[in-house]
């Protein structure tokens, strides 16, 4: 290993193996700064132990979740001052810096952007370009310096639980070109994006933070619509590639991606050629943890041998270890068996130090100025950024707007949501409920943790949500969309069961859609063809502000209507 090119870290002889393979560990911690604020105790350890854990064991990195863009800024400085080797800082922010830490910029998801490019492919590359540069200029002012993103599945499966939005589309080369056009955004800041979920995520109807989902395709398919977004990715010079817990039959029989050899080494880095670094997605996912640790479909991996297993098929990092001491330990028995060399650990150091070379070219993360950060938080230019993509990638439809008078007494608005107490986009103040207050509109909310767990059908009892009066014109708003550990799936069958009493009784007055475009394709044929209706890929306030505009009376003027649904 040539130390030259990174001089100001040690060299690895001066390291012993257990500092190297600590290295390659990233774990999670929450963004929050004290103990009693931390959400999930099982994922997120105190303060105290995290501290023993970079100072004491060395570990390379740390994935954040959870806190304000002012809190990180604190947060980051007391990890990196706790650190003898900088560390990576990492987080989910695939929507921008604000999808996680308030007071930054929230995006609406990619696929926004991919329904820009079938009117506007010049427009569309613009804000994917845009949104990339400005999450890294955000996430470099707090602190932060690994961004997990772009999302590079094709999301060609409409039952897809856990990509959904997230992805920029089902076409293969619309990915590309709009994940690529993200990168080069990110490229001008001093931080490192990943491309993820490899080989594809795309065209599954299980959610891998449960189970494992299986690929059944053939080479041949893989390369013609998974692949190519990778091979795009990686000729853009995207810094890391996460895997994907799948189970590929045509490449592997037995292990699933993030543990399979010929998938990580054999096609990532040898048929792709990619030299950057690799990442396990979460390792306290339900499709490795064993039967009992996380869910009961999970296959099951022990936790010290799933770190092994996934740094013998070419991992570098290893996210979210479900044990982080047992991890360590079960690297450093395999490398003293022979399982694994010291050199194969050196590899994976090599391509650390360089990405921490990166991010750290003067050798120490850079001092925070706070009134310099705050400058570069949701700014007026990133503020136009997400109204431009907002308002160009809404739909709408109907006799709108909804009508002003009614004869009833009462108004309802309805609100389905997956989970009122993880929920970023929704309080009282939220314009979803504020603004049809301001018409009469009583809010009623319909959670998904308020019905059984076994109503996955559309066979529904919805009168007890309904009947709490006589006969009440409702606004019917919904907001779903693919979401880690969420259950899309049930949300979206109460809706439809809500939507057809509610057409049956007559009481529907309009409906609004946040999230998924797969729901609304799905309800649309039921609608009436008058029935106001407006759709957003954004669930956020400034999302509900453009739908509530369009049904309540106000239209953007760079919105569009859906062709056939209005005169």
């Amino acid at each position: 290993m040539g130390s030259a090119a990174f001089s100001w870290l040690p060299h690895p002889d001066e390291l012993p193996l257990e500092r190297l393979v600590a290295q390659m560990f990233v774990v999670r911690a929450s963004g929050f700064l004290f103990d009693r604020q931390i959400r999930f105790p099982d994922w997120e350890p105190p303060a105290a132990t995290l501290q023993y854990w970079i100072e004491d064991l060395g570990v390379g990195g740390v994935i954040l979740v959870d806190g304000s863009a002012t809190e990180l800024m604190v947060r980051s400085r007391q990890l990196q001052s706790w650190a003898e080797i900088p560390l990576l800082i990492s987080a989910d922010i695939e929507e921008g810096v604000g999808q996680r830490f308030a007071g930054a910029t929230w995006f609406p998801p990619p696929m926004a952007i991919g329904a820009i490019w079938q009117t506007d492919r010049d427009r569309a590359l613009g804000y994917a370009e845009q949104m990339g540069e400005f999450t890294a200029k955000e996430a470099v002012a707090i602190g932060l310096n690994w961004i997990l993103a772009p999302v590079v599945d094709v999301n060609n499966n409409p039952d897809n639980p856990v990509i959904n939005v997230r992805s920029f589309g089902d076409d293969p080369a619309v990915v590309s070109a709009l994940a690529t056009a993200f990168i080069r955004g990110t490229q001008r800041y001093p931080v490192l994006n990943c491309a993820k979920h490899f080989p594809g995520h795309g065209d599954t109807n299980l959610d891998s933070h449960h189970e494992l989902p299986t690929l059944p395709h053939s080479p041949q398919r893989l390369a013609e619509i998974e692949l190519p977004p990778f091979q795009a990715a990686i000729a853009a010079g995207v810094d890391s590639v996460m895997s994907a817990h799948l189970q590929i039959p045509c490449w592997d029989l037995t292990k699933p991606a993030t543990l399979s050899p010929p998938i990580l080494t054999g096609q990532l880095r040898q048929n792709l050629g990619f030299e950057g670094l690799i990442v396990t997605d979460a390792m306290v996912m339900g499709a490795i943890l064993p039967k009992g640790v996380a869910d009961a479909n999970a296959k099951g991996y022990d936790p010290g041998e799933a770190t092994v297993l996934a740094v013998e098929a070419g991992a570098d990092i290893v996210l979210m270890p479900a044990d982080l001491e047992v991890g360590i330990r079960a690297v450093c028995a395999a490398v003293a068996s022979g399982r694994l060399s010291r050199d194969r650990i050196l590899q994976s150091v090599e391509r650390i130090w360089k990405a921490k070379s990166k991010v750290f070219p003067t050798g120490k993360p850079k001092d925070l100025d706070p009134q310099a950060a705050f400058a570069q938080l949701a700014t007026p230019a990133a503020g136009d950024c997400v109204a431009g993509i907002l308002d160009a990638s809404l739909r709408f439809g109907g006799s709108l707007p909804l009508p002003r008078s009614t004869e009833a007494a009462e108004r309802r608005n309805l609100i389905a949501i997956d989970d009122p107490f993880q929920c970023a986009y929704l309080d009282r103040q939220a314009p979803a409920i504020d603004l049809p207050r301001q018409w009469g509109y009583q809010f009623q909310l319909v959670a998904r943790p308020t019905i059984s767990a076994n109503l996955n059908t559309d066979n529904f009892c919805v009168e007890a949500i309904l009947r709490t009066v006589k006969f009440c014109p409702t606004l019917l708003q919904v907001f779903v969309r693919g979401n880690p550990f969420g259950t899309s799936a049930i949300l979206g069958n109460l809706a439809r069961a809500c939507l057809q009493a509610l057409l049956e009784t007559g009481e529907l007055q309009g409906v609004a859609v946040y999230g998924s475009p797969y729901l609304l394709e799905d309800i649309l044929p039921k609608l009436p063809p008058n029935l106001p209706y407006a759709f957003s890929y954004g669930q956020m306030p400034q999302a509900q502000e453009r739908v509530l505009s369009v049904l309540l009376g106000e239209t953007p003027v760079s919105s569009h209507r859906d062709r056939g649904q209005f005169e």
